[in-house]
């Protein structure tokens, strides 16, 4: 799939959450994905010695699955979701732990300033043509913003192969962690904590089907985490998630 074209953005994610023949499969990666996603959350919070928040906000949350987790997990009196996708917001507005799910167009929030105590955009901004406005807003509209995105900025994700699965799920950019701090600081904000991950076992063993492949999954798990234990050199051979909490500089 080529990169995807601004006009072509609201149909590809309108048909991401819409049923089809691997809807169960994509339902499960998603909220496999969740969970890490939410462990980024709260462990960020906690690194920055910030007190728990009481109204967290979402920016392109998808079908809810990070909202759901949060809330299970007690975090947060209230949760938002906005999403470009009127079909995620379907599926998110259905979660008991999501108190209100809205489109948004993408780019601007309809909140005043500092109207939620955090923030989320995770795995967003990767997708996103410019991504600095939509970092400006939320960091507008929050008291603290969490960003998460995949480094892609490496040498693994330049095979080929790589860059047709990236193209084909959305991803317009390929960051760095510097690249992430300086949108961060150019947009008005800094960075108050980090975390960078190179996922858990149970994604790596995700859909397999044998032991053969749940043992190459096993062997990737450990070479990734044996990279990311000298983060400079894993983030020029892999792909990790990176998250960071910024606050107003």
């Amino acid at each position: 799939m080529a990169r995807l074209a601004d006009d072509d953005i609201q149909d590809f994610y309108e048909d991401c959450y819409s049923p089809g023949a691997d809807g169960e499969k994509y339902r499960r990666w998603r909220e496999l994905g969740a969970e890490g996603k939410a462990d980024h959350v709260a462990a960020l919070v906690a690194r920055a010695g910030l007190a728990a928040p009481e109204t967290v906000c979402e920016v392109g949350c998808g079908d809810g699955a990070v909202l759901g987790v949060l809330g299970r997990r007690g975090f947060g009196a209230r949760r938002v979701g906005y999403e470009i996708s009127s079909t995620g917001v379907r599926l998110t507005a259905e979660r008991a732990e999501v108190d209100e799910a809205r489109v948004f167009d993408g780019a601007t929030l309809p909140d005043v300033d500092d109207a939620y105590d955090l923030v989320i955009a995770t795995h967003v901004l990767e997708h996103v043509p410019d991504p600095a406005p939509l970092t400006r807003e939320m960091l507008r509209v929050g008291r603290a913003v969490v960003i998460e995105v995949p480094l892609e900025a490496n040498l693994s994700a330049r095979r080929p192969a790589a860059r047709a699965a990236s193209e084909g799920v959305g991803h317009l950019h390929s960051f760095s962690r510097r690249a992430i701090r300086s949108l961060v600081r150019d947009c008005g904000g800094r960075v108050a904590a980090e975390v960078l991950d190179p996922l858990p076992r149970e994604v790596h063993r995700f859909g397999a089907q044998t032991a053969q492949a749940r043992l190459k999954g096993d062997v990737k798990w450990a070479l990734r985490a044996g990279a990311a234990a000298v983060p400079p050199v894993g983030e020029r051979l892999i792909t990790m998630h990176f998250a960071v909490l910024a606050l107003p500089a």
